[in-house]
């Protein structure tokens, strides 16, 4: 067979997976905010049978024998980074990797934890750690077993980084927290020193669940999210899925005394949807040509879009008055400078995706701490609830009243996500410096928010990140379009620069 056939013939198979991977997703999505929670057992079994047939289908010899001869194409290395010679270089390294898992393990993780996340949303309502932990004695050991199969040099904690970030290891995660949670513990204690404080009873005020769910419906759509490929729902923990070319899901949840959480959580999910529409359609669609490059990446848009241009003052000239014929009498009283600084207060608190921006790091430190101590035995998810609160004491300065919004509040463990949390650091560091390189390239940012023109960004995005798919891997994809590798100095600056003016910190607050 020759190589361009051999690649004609692997291009049908990997799309027939993807497929069924899509098919998997949707089973997903709809357990996550539909089905009815006696149903997880017979769901944990279709989703354990999709998976199965995927690993089987993507593993099988004829899946390595069509890469190896679509690889001796000769013309691969004239253009190193086309289509062709990208989606080979990811298919091989994924193949290799999926091969070093056995079936049954891979069918038992879907089986697993499709019934762990009903257990921990059943955990979570009762506010009991017990009602969750034997199923995360159960994750905990098939995420071991994975990552003694798919093998590892210094720390198996790096077999479960490889998965969402290819390259990264506990070394440079060692290296990269201690100096940047001591700095953004430093500015945290400057910030609680200040007398200045915003008053954040604005954003407590009851906003009835209807107007929320339009008015977020009409934030995602201003910067970009299309509706017409894609829909917002409700889950227990926000999150966003591509489940097709032109299906992308959002969900996120409201709360009628706390506006803000669905509000950000939303901008949240929509810089993920704005990402997966921004990916190559077409013949590129699913292929990893049409793929994001890391979990870090695509973090970084998220964060990019709830922060960096959602908490943004000027943003808030633009929406601010939308806001108020929104929730007609509510926000009367309100200046949008007033509900800008409550917006962005910063504080300890006890939950993550509610957490401000200078604190929310200190919150992934912490996971990373016990998910690496799970991985060598060191803790024992029994002791998680422990380890979690004394973490928490010791970052934040707070320890959380219940399981809740303590050690149950996020729904990662649940998936077997284990490895998965340290990628919301990178997206930080990574979305400033984009957002500092965008600012370079497109001119005044803050004047366009403050017309109401997020529209300069988004295309600015889609051409230097969002197009080239997984072309490049991620630190390369940063100098490309940043010039520069990744750094925590534009994050630590934007911080220092941004709390710095709200809370007068130059003045001695």
């Amino acid at each position: 067979m020759d190589p361009s056939t051999a690649y004609t013939q692997l291009l049908a198979r990997m799309r027939e997976i993807d497929l069924l991977g899509s098919t998997a997703g949707l089973l997903g999505w709809d357990q996550e905010t539909g089905m009815p929670a006696p149903n997880a057992e017979h769901r944990g079994n279709q989703l354990a049978l999709l998976s199965g047939m995927i690993h089987e289908k993507f593993t099988a010899p004829e899946t390595g024998a069509l890469i190896d001869q679509a690889l001796t194409d000769p013309s691969l290395g004239a253009e190193p980074d086309g289509d062709k010679a990208v989606n080979l270089r990811e298919w091989k390294r994924d193949y290799e990797h999926a091969k070093r898992l056995p079936q049954d393990l891979v069918e038992e993780f879907s089986r697993v934890s499709s019934q762990a996340q009903v257990a921990w949303v059943e955990a979570r309502a009762k506010k009991d750690f017990k009602v969750f932990l034997p199923w995360l004695e159960k994750v905990v050991g098939l995420t071991k077993r994975q990552a003694d199969y798919l093998g590892f040099t210094d720390h198996p904690y790096d077999a479960l980084l490889e998965e969402y970030e290819p390259g990264l290891t506990v070394k440079e995660l060692d290296a990269l927290f201690p100096p940047l949670l001591e700095k953004l513990a430093d500015l945290s204690r400057r910030i609680q020193a200040s007398k200045q404080k915003p008053d954040t009873s604005i954003l407590k005020r009851p906003c009835p669940v209807d107007k929320q769910v339009k008015f977020c419906k009409l934030l995602a759509g201003h910067i970009g999210f299309d509706f017409t490929q894609g829909r917002l729902d409700v889950s227990a923990h926000p999150f966003s899925t591509g489940l097709g070319p032109a299906d992308t899901r959002l969900t996120t949840r409201f709360d009628e005394r706390d506006f803000s959480n669905a509000f950000f959580s939303t901008l949240h999910e929509a810089g993920h949807g704005i990402y997966d529409q921004g990916l190559p359609v077409g013949e590129r669609y699913g292929t990893p040509r049409g793929a994001a490059v890391s979990l870090g990446i695509h973090e970084s848009q998220s964060r990019l879009w709830e922060n960096l241009v959602g908490r943004h003052p000027s943003t808030w000239k633009f929406f601010f008055p939308k806001l108020q014929h929104a929730f007609p009498g509510v926000f009367d009283d309100v200046t949008a400078e007033a509900f800008t600084f409550a917006a962005n207060r910063s504080a300890p608190s006890f939950i993550r995706t509610e957490s401000d921006e200078v604190t929310y790091n200190l919150h992934i430190g912490l996971r990373y701490g016990i998910e690496k101590d799970l991985m060598t035995g060191k803790l024992a998810p029994k002791d998680v609830p422990g380890a979690w609160n004394e973490a928490m004491r010791k970052f934040l300065g707070v320890v959380p009243p219940d399981d809740a919004v303590g050690c149950l509040q996020d729904v990662h463990w649940s998936h077997g996500s284990l490895g998965y949390f340290p990628t919301y650091t990178l997206g930080n560091l990574y979305s400033a410096q984009f957002f500092e390189a965008a600012k370079r390239d497109l001119g005044d940012l803050p004047a366009m928010f403050e017309k109401g023109k997020f529209g300069p960004l988004k295309k600015w995005l889609n051409e230097k990140i969002h197009t080239h798919g997984k072309r490049h891997r991620a630190g390369e994809l940063c100098k490309l379009v940043t010039g520069k590798p990744l750094s925590t100095e534009p994050f630590l600056s934007y911080l220092e620069d941004k709390f710095g003016k709200l809370y007068s910190l130059a003045d001695g607050g």
